[in-house]
């Protein structure tokens, strides 16, 4: 294994701005997950630190249901993106769907850690929506092939929320990190919320390309990216575009944004579950060619409109409303990967490690070096395939070929 003084500085840099871009883009983004813009503007004024109580338990303690979100702490967006990287750490590897069903279900089910809102140590597994659940019925209780994982599964970001290491793994590499991702991923969702997943790995392995910026990073996942998830990411970003021109102000952008996407997702800010809802048919969440999530559009729009400024797009994202945590981590993944270690504010950084019982600078250096394992591994395999076609190439043809 790569050890960690081996793995270079500026790789370790981009490694832990991303770790720290997730987890910040959550935090901020948890106490105001699932409100609307309007609200968010009624009851925070802008959300811009993360000092901010959970607005469900801000109004009525008892309506958290024993969870405790606010002061920077963590949801499964983290925690499930600390797994992935477990399970890179354990095989030193390239990953498919064999190790959805392997390693992901041993992380989230028998591996106990502190999850933060429900203040205990305890499998992740007893926090997850059932989305994600859905990765232990499918491998261990119904011991499916793994590459079927996600069929029959609510269609939805859990997938694309916690798929940033796959674009580490393979940065500077979009169309890999896709490939690997769909690979991954598809033991866990399918359709449009597999589709995210792949081109939200590829737009963190494109932030990583020395001098990129973050049209180029978004212009990458328009490249890679199929049917409703390729339209509404072009839609959006050219719609961010337009926007950053002209210089407009939040509310405007989350206006033209929301409008933007309501044709690939009908949610709208209808986002709660409820009794009433139960046995009424819907599209949403149904596979799709014409759909896609909305997070991944909405964080790249919101990094296009700040032009790359990982403070203002994040902070932009999670004071849209809606799904908000998940929107500020992918925006946060992707920006913290392009710029380093630089996004970082030590307060915030400190603040999330203690009230989560975390070390994310560890948990990157310790990813980081795995990384640059697989790469070494991958940079040699390339070499002689080089070797291996020029030599095909160039040989003369043989009397025995003839």
């Amino acid at each position: 294994m790569t050890t960690l003084q081996n793995t270079g500085p500026a790789f370790k840099s981009r490694v832990r701005g991303l770790l720290h871009g997730v987890a910040f883009g959550d935090a901020i983004g948890a106490p105001v997950e699932k409100l609307t813009p309007a609200e968010i503007q009624s009851m925070y004024g802008r959300v811009n630190s993360l000092d901010n109580q959970w607005h469900r338990t801000s109004r009525d303690p008892a309506a958290g249901n024993g969870r405790v979100r606010g002061n920077g702490i963590v949801t499964d967006d983290t925690l499930m993106t600390l797994s992935l990287m477990a399970v890179y750490n354990e095989t030193g590897r390239h990953i498919d769907a064999w190790d959805m069903a392997d390693g992901m279900v041993r992380q989230i089910a028998w591996v106990k850690r502190y999850v933060p809102e429900l203040q205990r140590e305890c499998p992740l597994l007893e926090r997850l929506f059932y989305p994600e659940k859905w990765i232990f019925q499918r491998h261990q209780l119904s011991g499916c092939d793994p590459r079927q994982g996600g069929i029959g599964n609510m269609v939805n970001c859990g997938a694309a929320m916690y798929i940033a290491p796959i674009g580490v793994v393979n940065a500077c590499d979009p169309r890999a990190a896709y490939d690997e991702a769909i690979a991954f991923a598809s033991g866990h969702q399918q359709s449009y919320g597999l589709e995210a997943a792949g081109v939200l790995a590829a737009a963190v392995a494109a932030a990583f390309v020395p001098g990129t910026s973050i049209d180029a990073v978004v212009d990458t996942a328009y490249g890679l990216a199929k049917d409703g998830t390729r339209a509404a990411i072009g839609a959006i970003a050219e719609t961010a575009r337009d926007l950053r021109i002209r210089g407009a102000g939040h509310a405007e952008v989350v206006q033209a944004f929301h409008q933007a996407i309501l044709p690939f997702s009908p949610l709208g800010d209808d986002l709660d579950h409820t009794a009433a809802k139960a046995g009424r048919p819907t599209q949403n969440y149904q596979p799709s060619r014409f759909f896609s999530i909305e997070e991944l559009p909405l964080a790249l729009g919101f990094a296009l409109v700040a032009d790359g400024d990982f403070r203002r797009a994040v902070e932009d994202g999670v004071n849209s409303g809606r799904d908000t945590d998940s929107i500020g981590v992918m925006a946060g993944a992707i920006l913290g990967a392009m710029h380093g270690e630089a996004v970082i504010d030590a307060g915030e950084a400190d603040q999330i490690d203690t009230i989560n019982r975390l070390d994310l600078a560890g948990e990157a250096a310790r990813f980081a070096a795995t990384c640059s394992t697989i790469m070494s591994v991958d940079q040699k395999r390339l070499e002689t395939l080089a070797a291996q076609r020029a030599a095909i190439l160039e040989a003369p043809v043989s009397a025995a070929q003839n």
